[in-house]
């Protein structure tokens, strides 16, 4: 496989992991997978949270993707895209890691972004986490953040249509 074929695989990739990240994070953590997540949405102090196990499945994809890609593992019958498939979500877990655990919930530095993207990247989640519970909410995506002053208007409406109960802060 050529060089350029490798780096276009990570990086479709990485671009294909926001969505799948997206979709997993509103249709699973927010739905059926509710009890690893809840945790992540409530006040602790422990460090490490039952939502964590979702970046043990996604380190599971990534060592699934380069077993396929290698002939070792495979029987001399690799995969060859399966290495930079399991390369791409292995960096989209780094840039996950840095920008909402790391940005976002301060659990490794502390930074507060005062413009532009990192900013809104923060608000975005920040607004993601004003509902209780599991129900409604804005922003489900990690990397890409939707204009704030937007989100803030779809929560209105979840609130005024019953979808979403919201913390206090947003309320007003």
């Amino acid at each position: 496989m050529s060089p350029l074929a490798a780096i276009a695989i990570v990086l479709a990739t990485v671009t294909t992991m926001e969505f799948v990240a997206w979709a997993s994070h509103k249709y699973v953590m927010h739905g059926f997978g509710w009890s690893w997540h809840r945790d992540h949405h409530e006040p602790h102090d422990k460090v490490l949270e039952k939502n964590d196990l979702y970046a043990v499945v996604g380190a599971a994809i990534s060592i699934s993707m380069f077993a396929l890609g290698s002939p070792l593992v495979m029987g001399g019958k690799a995969w060859a895209p399966g290495t930079w498939i399991g390369l791409g979500v292995l960096v989209y877990g780094v840039i996950y890691t840095l920008i909402h655990d790391g940005l976002v919930h301060q659990r490794y530095f502390r930074w507060v972004p005062k413009r532009g993207y990192a900013k809104r990247l923060v608000q975005a989640h920040k607004l993601h986490h004003a509902t209780l519970g599991k129900e409604g909410g804005v922003s489900f995506g990690f990397v890409v953040a939707r204009d704030p002053a937007q989100l803030k208007r779809e929560l209105r409406v979840q609130r005024e249509r019953g979808i979403a109960v919201l913390r206090d802060a947003v309320n007003d």
